[in-house]
């Protein structure tokens, strides 16, 4: 739990379980010296995974309230390589880097999303990759939730992007102003320039969730150590119909 100071002084405890919030009124919030000292020291341990990716030509982002800079001292850094990839050259790429790997899994999420690739390093880190084309929609929610370059993290500049209580987080030389984005989704797109259905997409699965609770994903299979991602992915497209239709309809490495 990360503390942060309001405008007005009031201390702010952020809990870990973000819900959506319906108020609308802008507030501005104040980050501690900590608050900057953590942000600095997660941006940095996911540039550790970002550049020898990039040294191998995998292009890859950090997305969330790292690339933001809401974070708390229990934020994940999720490293995310857009384009499907050879999941050898990525393992190649980390291992030369010298990071162990924890367990290896893949997840599809519901059937009409792409099967995705997850690498976890530690308890903290994570590298994930699609195996499956992504639909412009499934490409743009990174870009709502905030998404930072290697350039990016080394210029030390943080971009806007919804958090999970559907507040848009706007960096500030103090720390951040936050408002909903319930009622302007046509507004929020434009600004992160993505299609306004990623945002009304976004707003109902996460308001769907507070109502529900977490939904859970479709698949989630971790990989043994003989195993491959590739070699995965075709028992499942042999065994599972939905996974088959989404490959058919959307395309596959």
């Amino acid at each position: 739990m990360a503390e942060c100071l309001t405008k007005f002084g009031r201390t702010v405890k952020r809990q870990m379980a973000k819900k959506p919030v319906r108020r609308a009124e802008l507030v501005e919030v104040v980050y501690t010296a900590k608050h900057w000292r953590t942000l600095e020291e997660l941006r940095a341990k996911a540039l550790e995974i970002i550049e020898p990716l990039e040294n191998c030509n995998i292009h890859s982002i950090v997305h969330g309230s790292i690339s933001r800079g809401d974070i708390s001292a229990n934020s994940d850094i999720d490293v995310f390589i857009a384009e499907p990839q050879s999941s050898f050259m990525i393992e190649n790429a980390l291992e030369r880097a010298g990071f162990p790997f924890n367990t290896s899994f893949l997840i599809q999420s519901s059937p009409s999303y792409a099967v995705k690739a997850y690498i976890e390093l530690d308890s903290q880190r994570t590298v994930s990759f699609p195996l499956l084309k992504l639909r412009p929609i499934e490409r743009e929610f990174y870009r709502f939730s905030g998404e930072a370059t290697l350039q990016t993290l080394k210029k030390n500049v943080r971009v806007i992007g919804v958090d999970k209580r559907l507040m848009l987080i706007e960096g500030t030389h103090e720390g951040h102003v936050e408002s909903t984005i319930t009622g302007i989704e046509e507004t929020v797109a434009h600004r992160l320039h993505i299609s306004v259905e990623t945002v009304l997409d976004r707003v109902h699965s996460l308001l769907r969730r507070d109502e529900l609770g977490r939904t859970g994903v479709f698949i989630k299979r971790e990989l043994s150590p003989d195993e491959t991602f590739e070699m995965v992915l075709q028992q499942l497209t042999d065994h599972n119909p939905a996974v088959r239709r989404r490959q058919r309809l959307f395309g596959k490495l």
